[in-house]
């Protein structure tokens, strides 16, 4: 699903797994619009979410607030919510504010 033209999102769901793999740059443009379809998601009762952010480009400090605030919700609904093979970019991100360890899968 293209949310506009900087960020495509898929989803798949497998063995209970709701697994999103996310493409191109999350920032202001498109951050709200990426937190309802995964709060969506997260409402529909998937309990595992894992974000595969291998090709993100670019993010933002409004895309941070939006990966934790998909961490708070899913933890809050009993559930789980990591980023799987975090880009360069985003490790670096991640790793400057503190969060790569609470929200990257090993």
């Amino acid at each position: 699903m293209k949310i506009d033209d900087d960020l495509e999102i898929n989803q798949e769901i497998k063995d209970g797994i709701c697994k999103i793999t996310a493409k191109g740059r999350i920032d202001s443009n498109n951050a709200d619009f990426l937190l309802e379809k995964l709060l969506e998601i997260i409402k529909e009762g998937q309990k595992v979410i894992i974000l595969n952010m291998a090709q993100i480009e670019y993010l933002s400090s409004i895309g941070i607030r939006v990966v934790l605030k998909l961490y708070k919700q899913a933890m809050d609904d009993g559930g789980s919510f990591k980023i799987e093979s975090p880009s360069k970019i985003v490790k670096n991100v991640l790793g400057m504010v503190a969060l790569q360890e609470m929200l990257v899968a090993n």
